[in-house]
C-alpha cells in the first residue's frame, strides 16, 4: 500500500510527456527518448538531467507495466473523484465509500474502530482495511494485512557496458539486509514451535478505545503475525532474521535496455519468522558505446567511406557485436544512405535485430594527398566538368 500512497502526488504520464490514453508502444518510445537525453553518462554533473532521468525511469516502471498501469489509473481516478472518506452512497469504492470532510458527521458520535475493523473490534471483516486491502491487491482484510506475509523488496542499481547489455552478462551485487537466522533457521524459536497469540487471538490486531473513538493497531506481542513464540531464539531475538552482508550474482538477460529493471524473485530481505523473502529489483544503467547506438533491437553504426567507394562501388569491413562482416556498397550510392545487414543486431530468444550501416564520405584534408593524387584529382575534376555533370542540377538554390 505504501507504493500506491506515493502515487497520489505523481504524474507519471506527465513525466513521460504522453497522455493517459497513450499506447504501450508510445509510452516505450517516449521513455527511450527521454532516457537517452537525460542519462547521467551523457550529462556528467548535470543534476537536473539526473533527476529527470530518475523520474522517467520511475514513471516507466509503473505505466510501462500493464498491471501496475491499471492499478495506477484506478488509483488516480479515485483520488481525482474525491479520494478517501466515509461510507454512504458515494462512488469509487464498494459499499458507497466516498470523499467527505469530518464536518459532514455534524458532531455525530462515531467509532473509527468500526471503520477499520468492523463489529466486535476484530479487523478483517468488511471495514476500510478490507476495502483498501482488496483495492491494493493485498488479498483481503486488514487482519491479514497486519501479518507480514513476506520480506521486504530490495532495490539496487548497476552500470554495465553497452555490449554487455546487448549480449547479456552476469554481475556481482553485494547487499546488506535481513537474512534468515542460521541458529533457528528463520523460525524465531529455539524449538521452532509457535502458538496462537493470546493477546490478539490470532488476528494480528488489538483494539484501543479512547472515549468515543476506537483504533485498531498491530499487536505488539506477536508483531502483527497472530502467532507467538514461547522460546525466542537468542541470536535473532525471536524475529527469525539477522542483518548480514551477502553477495549475489545477478544474471542480466541479453537485450536489456537502459533504465530497465531486472527482478530476482526471493532475493530480497528475508521474511520474519520463516515467511518468504521479498524480491530484488536491479535497475540497469547502460554506458554509451563509442561505435554503436541502439534503436530497439537494431544496432546503428556510421562507417566512413571515400568518394570513389560510393561512386564505383566496393566492399567494406564493418564491426558487429561478434566478428566483422563484409558489406557491399552498390555503385552510385549517395552519401548518408543506410544499408541493412539482417540478423546482426541485438539477439534475443525471440529473434535478432538488424545492423543498420550508414555510409558517410570522409573528405581528405589539405596535405592528406601527395602531388600525384592531387594531379589526378584535378584531371578528374576537369573530365567531370567536360562530361556535363552538375552536382547542383535541379537544386532549388541554383542560380
Amino acid at each position: 500500500m505504501a507504493m500506491q500512497q506515493e502515487w497520489a502526488n505523481k504524474d507519471y504520464y506527465g513525466d513521460l510527456g504522453v497522455s493517459s490514453s497513450a499506447s504501450a508502444a508510445d509510452i516505450k518510445k517516449a521513455y527511450r527518448k527521454l532516457a537517452r537525453e537525460n542519462h547521467p553518462d551523457s550529462n556528467p554533473g548535470n543534476k537536473a538531467a539526473e533527476e529527470k532521468f530518475k523520474r522517467v525511469a520511475e514513471a516507466y516502471d509503473v505505466v510501462g507495466d500493464e498491471t501496475k498501469r491499471k492499478e495506477y489509473d484506478q488509483f488516480k481516478s479515485m483520488v481525482g473523484s474525491g479520494g478517501f472518506g466515509r461510507f454512504g452512497g458515494g462512488s469509487g469504492f464498494p459499499g458507497g465509500f466516498r470523499t467527505t470532510s469530518t464536518s459532514n458527521f455534524d458532531g455525530a458520535d462515531f467509532d473509527l474502530g468500526d471503520i477499520f475493523g468492523g463489529a466486535g473490534g476484530q479487523a478483517g471483516d468488511g471495514g476500510l482495511g478490507d476495502i483498501l486491502g482488496g483495492f491494493f491487491n493485498r488479498g483481503g482484510g486488514a487482519g491479514r494485512s497486519a501479518r507480514p506475509s513476506r520480506g521486504a523488496d530490495v532495490e539496487t542499481e548497476i552500470t554495465i557496458d553497452f555490449r554487455e547489455a546487448a549480449k547479456g552478462t552476469t554481475f556481482p551485487v553485494e547487499l546488506t539486509g535481513d537474512a534468515p537466522c542460521a541458529t533457528c533457521h528463520g523460525s524465531g524459536s529455539k524449538s521452532g514451535k509457535t502458538h496462537t497469540c493470546g493477546v490478539c487471538n490470532g488476528s494480528g490486531y488489538v483494539r484501543e478505545n479512547s472515549g468515543a473513538f476506537g483504533m485498531a493497531r498491530p499487536c505488539s506481542n506477536c508483531n502483527g503475525t497472530g502467532e507467538a513464540i514461547e522460546d525466542p531464539c537468542t541470536t535473532c531475538n525471536g524475529t527469525g532474521t539477522v542483518r548480514r552482508t551477502r553477495s549475489i550474482t545477478v544474471r542480466i538477460p541479453a537485450g536489456v535496455e537502459d533504465g530497465q529493471k531486472v527482478r530476482l524473485a526471493g532475493q530480497g530481505e528475508a521474511g520474519p519468522n520463516g515467511k518468504p523473502s521479498g524480491d530484488l529489483f536491479v535497475t540497469v544503467h547502460v554506458r554509451p558505446d563509442k561505435v554503436f547506438t541502439r534503436n530497439g533491437d537494431d544496432l546503428e553504426i556510421t562507417v566512413p567511406v571515400s568518394f570513389t567507394e560510393l561512386t564505383l562501388g566496393g566492399t567494406v569491413a564493418v564491426p558487429t557485436l561478434d566478428k566483422p562482416v563484409r558489406v557491399k556498397i552498390p555503385a552510385g550510392t549517395p552519401n548518408g544512405r543506410t544499408l541493412r545487414v539482417k540478423g546482426r543486431g541485438v539477439a534475443r530468444k525471440s529473434g535478432a535485430g538488424d545492423l543498420l550501416v550508414t555510409v558517410e564520405v570522409a573528405v581528405p584534408r589539405s596535405g592528406d594527398l601527395d602531388a600525384g593524387a592531387m594531379s589526378a584529382l584535378r584531371t578528374y575534376a576537369q573530365a567531370e566538368k567536360d562530361s556535363g555533370f552538375d552536382p547542383r542540377a535541379g537544386w532549388a538554390g541554383a542560380v
